[in-house]
């Protein structure tokens, strides 16, 4: 087992692990606690209450960040010919259908999210295979196949975010860098808790959220007061 670093150690000891924070002290203790010489990716962490292995309670979808994530976000879109200027004009790196999805097949894979119009699904299906395992197949429930192309194309540029549980019922998300403004990393964080926390299913049991937890790249996880 690899021993933590001293910079890991002393970092930890700042944070008391028996005890829930707000969002303010969380967001406050992680630049605190930044040594690092880059700038850290901060990510938000769910523990809920679902059953991964039924359909009904998968929790997926997608949110704009109000803030953005600080990241580049290269967008292609598999769409009509006649769809191509304005998907191009709002940001896709590539746009097309028999020739994106050729590219694509021949191993070409610049890029982070696709997105699709519903008329083209059926030639992007044959990239199941390619695209499915890396979390990059268009799909309706994370609003990445759509008719209107061009304005997903803008919002996932711009910073919103596809997520959807794991087979240990938990959700993460990149919700910024530490070097954002405080209050900016406090509103990413807010929107996506909260939007995770309107997708509860109906047939979900009990408490929903049993535990949130904030952390960036290099630093320890802060557990953050959440009932629900």
């Amino acid at each position: 087992m690899t021993k933590p670093s001293k910079r890991y150690t002393a970092v930890a000891e700042k944070i008391d692990a028996k005890r829930q924070y707000s969002l303010e002290e969380a967001v406050r203790l992680l630049k605190e606690c930044d040594t690092t010489k880059f700038d850290q990716t901060v990510e938000v962490s769910m523990k809920l209450g679902i059953d991964p292995k039924q359909s009904d309670q998968m929790i997926r979808g997608s949110v704009s960040l109000p803030k953005g994530t600080g990241k580049t976000v290269r967008v292609v879109a598999f769409c009509q010919e006649s769809d191509v200027a304005t998907a191009t004009a709002a940001g896709a790196i590539a746009a097309g259908s028999d020739d994106l999805v050729e590219k694509v097949q021949k191993g070409w894979m610049d890029f982070d999210v696709a997105v699709a119009t519903p008329d083209v699904m059926p030639k992007v299906g044959r990239l199941g295979r390619v695209l499915g395992p890396k979390g990059l197949m268009p799909s309706p429930k994370s609003g990445t196949v759509t008719r209107d192309v061009a304005t997903a194309v803008q919002e996932f540029a711009a910073g919103k975010i596809e997520f959807r549980n794991d087979d240990g019922a938990n959700v993460h998300a990149p919700v910024g860098k530490l070097s954002f403004p405080a209050e900016d990393l406090i509103a990413n964080v807010r929107v996506f808790v909260d939007k995770i926390r309107s997708m509860r299913p109906a047939s979900t049991k009990g408490t929903f959220v049993h535990r949130v937890v904030l952390s960036c790249t290099m630093g320890p996880g802060i557990e953050l007061q959440a009932e629900g």
